[in-house]
């Protein structure tokens, strides 16, 4: 198979890529963290803590399509440089929210500059990256997901108890995005396609969103995307209220027992996940995919069995769910890998928005007020089978350990749509190719 160049300045920009990654994430579970004192301050229900992470997902989806757009036809340094500069100064404003819908607003806000970056950077890494290099760039680029919630889990409990406010993370979390927005400006980009062993064109695609979604690969990705997306939002919203309540540790235990499965098992599952996805790519064009899927299920299982140990000890279940977690951490590695090999260059950032959209509109956006109105119904049925007249954190704990069962079978439902993806990789590898070449003629 023949190789294309790199980009002499890849590793640099990729590093610059996954700072801001990372502080993109961190930012975005602050809320997570600090959400049981915002519960009891309030006086907020399971489906209004949900809505809060939905609200953003939402607006993150939308506004990710034009913004994906204009990076496949303007400046990307300029849309991530100017999209941190917005996310971390609403990530300071809401420390100064003064009740539940100030909060809400502040985070859509919040959504619209994050949404300008994931399109943006992806895009960049293909042009930075050959094929053959790129699970495992894309492995270091994902690495600010779980090192961000791993700060972010570790640090913000602490932040609280040492400020004794819950606003005080947020206004510390802005200052490292605000100053890392200014190197963005000064990125030197490759040109679009310099990473293709074929010659792209420069000319602009007609009907854009139309041509990537002919792409039935790419639509099984975004079905993958969805529910997997589901589950890692409703694990993210819930997770510490849930070993708070059901576990009963404080908030700083349970912050970073947190922190452990979601964001130390990403540190082996992106590197080691990385480099396995792109060995199993040169045997088998569709090897990541099926190494994906077979990865969904182990985590499905995982999961499943952490959740059906009921009030074991903490480390136990710690330890079961984060296996489960670890192996989860592939889908991001053989997944947006696979968008590249599909999609050309020109529509690369229309097509990770459009991934994005799905991902987050109807899966991030679902998975937390789904899994709290649940958790609202289960809390009032164990109240009611215990003849109780009065709701107590007996029955939410109950109620919410209950709901969070969705997770594993989202989970095994993205094993499915990852194997379905899996059958139609190689013909729409091929027909990308031979596009472009036409294209070029």
């Amino acid at each position: 198979m023949q190789q294309a160049p790199q980009a002499a300045n890849a590793w640099r920009i990729l590093f610059l890529l996954f700072l801001a990654n990372l502080f993109n994430f961190f930012d975005r579970t602050i809320p997570a963290i600090i959400i049981e004192p915002i519960r009891l301050e309030w006086s907020l229900s399971d489906f209004q803590i949900g809505l809060i992470g939905t609200a953003f997902t939402i607006v993150y989806a939308i506004a990710g399509v034009p913004l994906g757009r204009l990076a496949d036809t303007g400046a990307r340094r300029k849309i991530m440089g100017w999209g941190l500069v917005a996310w971390s100064g609403l990530t300071a404003v809401n420390g100064l929210a003064w009740n539940f819908w100030s909060f809400l607003l502040v985070r859509m806000g919040v959504g619209i500059g994050e949404a300008s970056y994931a399109p943006a950077a992806n895009s960049l890494i293909g042009d930075l990256f050959p094929a053959h290099k790129r699970a495992r760039a894309m492995g270091i680029f994902m690495l600010g997901l779980p090192i961000g919630l791993l700060l972010a889990y570790f640090t913000i409990g602490a932040m609280v108890e040492a400020f004794g406010s819950w606003r005080a993370p947020f206004f510390i979390a802005a200052v490292p995005g605000v100053t890392l927005a200014l190197f963005m400006f000064f990125i030197r980009e490759p040109q679009r396609g310099a990473a293709e062993t074929v010659q792209v064109a420069v000319a602009a695609v007609d009907r854009p969103l139309r041509r990537v979604l002919t792409i039935r690969t790419f639509w099984w990705l975004v079905v993958a995307g969805l529910t997997f997306n589901f589950a890692t939002y409703a694990c993210n919203s819930f997770m510490v209220p849930m070993l708070q309540r059901y576990f009963l540790l404080p908030l700083g235990q349970a912050a970073v027992a947190t922190g452990v499965i979601v964001g130390l098992t990403g540190l082996v599952g992106l590197t080691l996940g990385g480099w396995i996805a792109d060995h199993l790519h040169q045997r088998s064009e569709r090897g990541r995919l099926m190494f994906g899927a077979g990865s969904m299920l182990v985590a499905a299982l995982a999961t499943a069995y952490a959740l059906l140990m009921g009030q074991t000890t903490i480390g136990v279940f710690v330890a079961v769910f984060s296996i489960g977690w670890l192996f989860a951490y592939n889908f991001y590695t053989c997944v947006y890998t696979a968008i590249q090999d599909v999609v050309e260059p020109r529509l690369r950032a229309t097509a990770m928005a459009l991934f994005f959209a799905g991902l987050y509109l109807l899966g991030g956006g679902l998975g937390p007020v789904v899994v709290g109105l649940l958790s609202d119904h289960f809390a009032h049925s164990a109240m009611y089978a215990a003849g109780a007249t009065e709701m107590s954190e007996a029955f939410k704990a109950v109620g919410l350990h209950d709901a969070m069962y969705l997770i594993p079978v989202a989970l095994f439902l993205t094993m499915l749509s990852l194997f379905q993806a899996s059958r139609c990789f190689s013909r729409d590898a091929a027909n990308m190719r031979q596009a472009m070449a036409e294209t070029v003629a």
